[in-house]
């Protein structure tokens, strides 16, 4: 429910866009507007086999949208569910499609960022300041020439560093940068770019992150019949972290090729977000440490006219240490992952509109635990080979691409039994064809199987080593409607509908169990998921003044099926809401930026499953406001960005028990060398 504040703000914001038209208007026409590119959906190329688009935000637009990790950029992306326990330094992960959150594989410089233990990327300890475009694709990305690794997703993060670039005759970039907010956040960071030869660059980044996560919430209940059980204030205590992030890139080009090693490492200290239950409010005395390190590398070159090879590699080192003082059961446990990645991709072409690739990976994870809470743990080891095999064809106005994908997992435990090889074989195929240059439809089946972590296998007390796979049936139709407009106020107007039916077999849910860091598993066994997602895009120019705005909407109906006997059987999964949707507002005027955005999500039910008023959650919605001036002074440039967050003081839980930050605000200057 909207309320009259809100219907208010709107015409708030509204009147902040005239008066900045007006301001515009009253320049000289001469003066030009910055070229900032908005939250687009990545255009279809007519010359590129590349089938479906993707929702993208790229460049300057990343700045802009109140945004503190990647997580929080995900949040514009429709069809994305964000799981978010509160404040800073509580974890972020996502869901795409109410499939779950270990069917999402996060690509970092197109090679995936892993978790054997859970399955999960904490999406939250990725910043923005290094990333240059944020992608992400349904299904798979529409392309052969990729690792297998890539087409075993039944959705896809694509996060791109940036490359360094130099204008002119340019060696050195700088990038210095600092952020501020109300919820005590000293955030420094800093990039540095150098350009060595003609062929070869460098950069280093490294960025500092501390607040005592202290943040205001509001702690109410009703009964079933609406009446008040509990309604007070309360402060958030355990959410406070300290973490340091650094990384470091060589990057060079060759002859028909290119190449590049990225290293990586981020070291965290921060508190563990407890459940606010039975008026508890004081920390709780669980802390996790962190350290995640990895380097990895990538060749790409063109052998011959008709053959183009690329090899990847990363070795991966994630050391976790938990803490808990004060539960009933003390805690000091350690876990080490280690991860060791290989790949080679080949990619033939038959002829200048059908091609044909071979993909080849292997990886290795192991993993160990210590400590006082760890009992008969398996310490396993997990081989996985992978091969995938595509082609692409294009036939004038059609498109068509079909894969198929080996997945082949050997694991070996030193304790206790292991859980049997898996051998799968999965296929996956995609088709569009162009009505018009403004219109496509398209359309994808691919079926996807997932193995089960280390802890739905191995651990203490839950883990369960003859735990079935998950497997995906996705189903996807819709449209791309793009037009352009010349010499007129309407420049561009953008469309991206998709309707999908999902089937997921054996699914397994992972929820919290008392703490961020244990989790129970369950098994629901079949769910079937109907949705629809709607992306709309329009620019306008009045005079210098340039206006994007951007609309997102996503239905969905995840029912659970696994059993008639069961009181839920028909009912919504845990956590997923029937409507969710942003609007999002945006605004160039010379050096100025004006940027508004509105994020609704709509009601579901709890982790309890049953869809009773008892496990009820009311919707939630909040408006953001930035304003950002850019100062050219020389070769130099300054940037000021003012962000007030929930402007409305709403307080919210994205997951029951885990009440989030109420209105804050937050300074963020930049100076550019």
């Amino acid at each position: 429910m909207v309320t009259r504040l809100t219907f208010r703000f709107f015409r708030t914001a509204v009147s902040i866009f005239v008066t900045a038209s007006s301001f515009c208007f009253s320049q000289s026409k001469k003066d030009t507007v910055a070229e900032t590119e908005i939250l687009k959906v990545e255009v279809y190329k007519k010359n590129f086999k590349k089938i479906l688009p993707a929702q993208t935000l790229s460049g300057e637009q990343l700045e802009r949208l109140n945004s503190q990790s990647v997580a929080d950029a995900l949040r514009y992306f429709s069809g994305v569910q964000i799981k978010d326990y509160g404040g800073i330094g509580g974890m972020k992960t996502i869901n795409i499609r109410s499939m779950g959150s270990q069917h999402v594989g996060v690509f970092y410089e197109g090679i995936q960022l892993g978790n054997a233990q859970n399955g999960l990327v904490d999406l939250g300890r990725f910043s923005l300041d290094d990333i240059e475009e944020i992608s992400l694709y349904n299904g798979q990305k529409s392309e052969i020439f990729q690792p297998a690794k890539d087409f075993g997703s039944s959705g896809s993060i694509y996060l791109q560093p940036k490359t360094p670039s130099f204008k002119l005759d340019k060696k050195t970039n700088l990038v210095l940068r600092v952020k501020n907010s109300s919820i005590d956040l000293f955030n420094p960071s800093f990039r540095l770019e150098q350009k060595i030869s003609d062929k070869i660059s460098a950069s280093f980044s490294s960025e500092f992150l501390q607040s005592d996560g202290i943040y205001k919430f509001r702690y109410r209940k009703k009964y079933p019949d609406g009446e008040t059980a509990y309604d007070t204030i309360a402060k958030r205590f355990d959410s406070d972290i300290k973490a340091r992030r650094f990384e470091t890139n060589l990057h060079g080009t060759l002859n028909n090729g290119s190449w590049n090693i990225r290293g990586y490492g981020y070291l965290s200290n921060r508190g563990i977000p407890g459940a606010i239950v039975n008026n508890r409010f004081g920390a709780r005395g669980q802390r996790m440490v962190d350290e995640n390190y990895f380097v990895q590398a990538n060749f790409r070159k063109i052998l011959f006219p008709k053959l183009e090879t690329q090899f990847k590699a990363k070795f991966a080192y994630d050391y976790t240490h938990f803490i808990d003082t004060v539960s009933s059961i003390k805690i000091n446990n350690q876990y080490i992952q280690r991860e060791v990645y290989l790949s080679s991709s080949n990619l033939y072409s038959i002829t200048p509109k059908w091609d044909f690739s071979a993909n080849f990976d292997f990886q290795y994870n192991n993993m160990d635990a210590f400590g006082t809470g760890i009992y008969n743990f398996s310490f396993p080891t997990r081989y996985t080979s992978l091969a995938a095999f595509a082609t692409t064809y294009e036939f004038g106005k059609f498109k068509f691409l079909t894969s198929l994908l080996g997945t082949f997992v050997h694991e070996e435990v030193e304790m206790n039994a292991k859980s049997p090889d898996k051998n799968e074989w999965t296929p996956a195929t995609f088709l569009s064809y162009q009505l018009s240059n403004d219109f496509i439809l398209r359309a994808f089946y691919k079926r996807m199987f997932r193995m089960p972590t280390f802890n739905d296998l191995y651990y203490t007390n839950i883990g369960n080593t003859f735990l079935k796979p998950e497997f995906t049936n996705q189903y996807n139709v819709g449209f791309t409607y793009q037009k352009f407009y010349k010499n007129q106020t309407f420049q561009s107007f953008y469309a991206k509908i998709d309707t999908y039916f999902n089937a997921v077999q054996d699914k397994i849910i992972a929820a919290p169990n008392g703490s961020m860091f244990r989790w129970t598993m369950y098994n629901l066994g079949e769910v079937e998921i109907i949705g629809t997602d709607v992306n709309l895009q329009a620019e306008l120019q009045f005079g210098n003044l340039k206006i994007k705005p951007l609309l997102s909407y996503t239905y969905q109906s995840a029912r659970d099926f696994s059993d008639r006997k069961d009181p839920y059987f028909g009912d919504q999964i845990p956590y997923t809401p029937w409507h969710s949707g942003t609007f999002t507002l945006m605004s160039d005027c010379k050096d100025w930026s004006f940027n508004y955005s509105f994020m609704y999500v709509g009601e579901r039910y709890d982790v309890s499953q049953n869809n009773i008023a008892f496990n009820y959650i009311q919707p939630w919605y909040t408006h953001d406001l930035s304003i950002q001036k850019k100062i050219n002074w020389k070769n130099y440039q300054f940037k000021t960005s003012l962000e007030v967050n929930n402007i409305f003081n709403q307080f919210y839980e994205v997951v029951l028990s885990y009440p989030m930050p109420g209105r804050n605000f937050k300074l963020v200057v930049s100076f550019t060398l």
